[in-house]
């Protein structure tokens, strides 16, 4: 599959590596992609622990999405940025593995994820484990050739009801077919968390800039997200129905959803701070 290991797949080179325990890596970002926005510095920092864990585990099982305690946005990514990437883990079993992780870039803290959990699955209902295997030999070795990943286009949201200032509702339709699904998974394709949590953020986003309080000359951007919980697997062709809802509180916070057919599939909740417009 020509997109395996290239669409969707943010660890260059694995430099340091202590089983079971933690790991050290590094990913370039492709001077030519659009952007890399933070909710792919997350799925980054969330791969290596995948690969911690799988190796772990001898690729019997492989961890997917599920609860993330608490994500801290530190600052932003552009490309040509090269990601240094760090995860510690608590625990990793054949149940799950709960770990935390970051990742900088020229030294500097752009994004922590903290209380992470990630059950185990069968790594064979969703990639060959021999090829994960090998690829994970690259890693610790000479490292995987940079420049692989070609940008991923973002689902389009679409507006539904609101309530000015109050709540916003929209939808996502993830796509039949992408080229992100060859890497997410092979053997059984899901649409990526990290792809929900950034329409959900926009979402969240476009809620805050319509408060009346709002300062001038100001923007309004994401400084944490907690509570993140991914309730089921998406597939491709699902239409998603996403809200963002203001605390009550009048704090500058923001309440995410997203169902499908009526279902809760994941929430979240969005804190916000305020920066000077560019």
């Amino acid at each position: 599959m020509a997109d395996h290991f290239e669409a969707f797949s943010f660890v260059d080179r694995i430099t340091a590596l202590e089983p079971g325990r933690r790991a050290r890596g590094s990913f370039a970002v492709p001077r030519d992609v659009p952007s890399f926005p933070p909710c792919l510095v997350a799925e980054a920092v969330g791969q290596l622990a995948a690969w911690v864990a799988m190796a772990q585990l001898a690729f019997r099982g492989r961890p997917v999405a599920a609860l993330a305690s608490e994500t801290r946005f530190r600052g932003d990514v552009a490309p040509g940025d090269t990601l240094e990437l760090g995860v510690e883990i608590d625990s990793c079993d054949d149940d799950a593995v709960a770990y935390s992780g970051w990742a900088k870039r020229g030294g500097d803290t752009v994004i922590e994820l903290v209380d992470c959990l990630g059950p185990m699955l069968p790594v064979a209902e969703f990639d060959s484990p021999a090829a994960l295997a090998g690829r994970l030999e690259l890693l610790r070795g000479a490292g995987a050739e940079p420049g692989r990943f070609r940008g991923v286009a973002m689902p389009a949201i679409v507006p539904g009801g609101r309530v000015p200032g109050e709540s916003l509702a929209a939808t996502l339709a993830v796509p039949a077919a992408a080229p992100f699904f060859a890497d997410h998974f092979p053997r059984r394709a899901v649409f990526p968390a990290t792809l929900l949590l950034d329409a959900q953020i926009r979402l969240g986003l476009q809620l805050a800039r319509e408060a009346a309080d709002l300062p001038a000359g100001s923007e309004p951007v994401p400084s944490r997200m907690t509570h993140v919980k991914m309730r089921s697997f998406i597939a491709p062709g699902t239409t998603l129905t996403l809200a963002a809802q203001r605390a009550p509180s009048g704090e500058p916070r923001i309440l995410l959803s997203a169902q499908a057919d009526g279902k809760s599939v994941a929430t979240a909740r969005m804190e916000y701070t305020m920066r000077k417009a560019a």
